[in-house]
């Protein structure tokens, strides 16, 4: 071990300086662009969907914004390719409006290798978001799923509360279920009324003297269902002692989509395998996702070189602009790619790959003619 640590030290002694100027403004812009990315994603998407739990299924603030913070391993994953762009598009743009780069070649220096620590930076970056996708992610995933499990089959039942109501309402905002506990004492809820009225043309009314939240769903003890129409006329009525109803949003969905980031690449590979895995097809592509995903940070360099590299007639910094459009570009690509290949129009590897492909495509072309053109 201090054989290899010595040889590492004695590398980065001889590590050329230019290397280390370019590193260094690369390495800050990278974590200003993780923070900033990270951000952007957690005000728009994470706290809708923080809200919309909390309204919509009745799951504590505690509990969802947990479940968020244990997301936020996946949404590193997602934003690594995005600082990693972000500091090459605005450290060679600077570089360039400074004349450094015209510097730079006029002492011999060329594009391939100003650009070289750059693109070993990406390599490693690549090789982080992959490993924390392979270790950390599941982890986390498979934490947040029992969490939400548990927040759903409490229904966030106040203890020692009585004569209190909750609700669960439509996509629309309309109603969908009503709650009422006369009292909710020792996990036990006493004189409980439902009205559901989740089925279109029909209202069920449940009157029930004790009930309970299970995993299984709410067990209700001696009561009675009656079943009404619109319009108020009685449909049915069914008496029991004790039974059991799924009352809440269906979760198989979800719970299958969870699968691909809750298992890594191995796991994902063996769940595959098995006859009865429930939506193979999303699965391959999560599969093939997984080294996708990291290749990504070292396509988006390869398209962002020749882009941030800017004509001397150019004194103004499109740098940001620049890596703006091309993460719009990248994630139009990959969603319409992933929906083609959930459809069945592309096989999992191809709908995976293929905002890799194009953007590689693109890269060398736009590299090769900054590299070996004069600009």
């Amino acid at each position: 071990m201090i054989k290899y640590t010595k040889k590492i030290i004695f590398k980065l002694k001889r590590m050329k300086k230019i290397d280390k100027y370019i590193l260094k403004q690369v390495i800050e812009m990278f974590i200003m662009g993780v923070l900033v990315f990270t951000s952007i994603i957690f005000a728009s998407d994470t706290f809708i969907t923080l809200i919309k739990q909390i309204s919509m299924y009745g799951i504590p603030f505690k509990i969802a914004f947990l479940i968020i913070i244990l997301h936020l391993p996946s949404v590193f994953v997602m934003t690594i390719p995005m600082g990693v762009l972000l500091a090459t598009v605005m450290t060679l743009n600077s570089l360039s409006l400074n004349s450094e780069i015209t510097v730079m070649r006029a002492c011999g220096i060329s594009i391939n290798r100003i650009a070289k620590p750059i693109f070993v930076f990406a390599i490693i970056m690549a090789c982080i978001g992959f490993l924390v996708n392979e270790t950390v992610v599941p982890v986390m995933t498979k934490q947040s799923t029992e969490l939400a499990l548990y927040a759903f089959s409490k229904k966030n039942i106040p203890e020692g509360k009585e004569n209190f109501t909750f609700k669960e309402v439509k996509d629309g905002g309309t109603l969908k279920r009503l709650f009422y506990v006369g009292e909710s004492k020792a996990d036990c809820l006493h004189n409980i009324t439902v009205l559901d009225a989740s089925k279109d043309g029909t209202i069920q009314i449940l009157q029930a003297k004790e009930g309970e939240t299970t995993k299984e769903g709410w067990r209700f003890k001696k009561g009675a269902i009656y079943t009404v129409t619109n319009q108020g006329r009685a449909f049915d009525t069914t008496l029991f002692e004790d039974t059991t109803i799924r009352f809440g949003m269906d979760l198989t969905d979800e719970m299958n989509r969870n699968l691909a980031n809750e298992n890594n690449f191995i796991q994902l590979c063996k769940l595959l395998s098995k006859p009865d895995t429930p939506d193979k097809r999303w699965l391959s592509i999560s599969l093939f996702d997984k080294i996708a995903l990291p290749l990504t940070t070292i396509v988006l360099v390869l398209v962002g070189v020749p882009l941030a590299i800017t004509p001397p007639r150019v004194r103004y910094n499109r740098g940001f602009l620049f890596s703006i459009l091309i993460i719009f570009a990248y994630y139009l690509i990959r969603a319409l790619s992933i929906s083609f290949g959930e459809t069945g129009m592309l096989v999992p590897a191809m709908a995976a790959f293929m905002p890799d492909i194009v953007l590689t495509i693109i890269g060398i072309g736009l590299y090769y003619r900054k590299v070996y053109t004069i600009c």
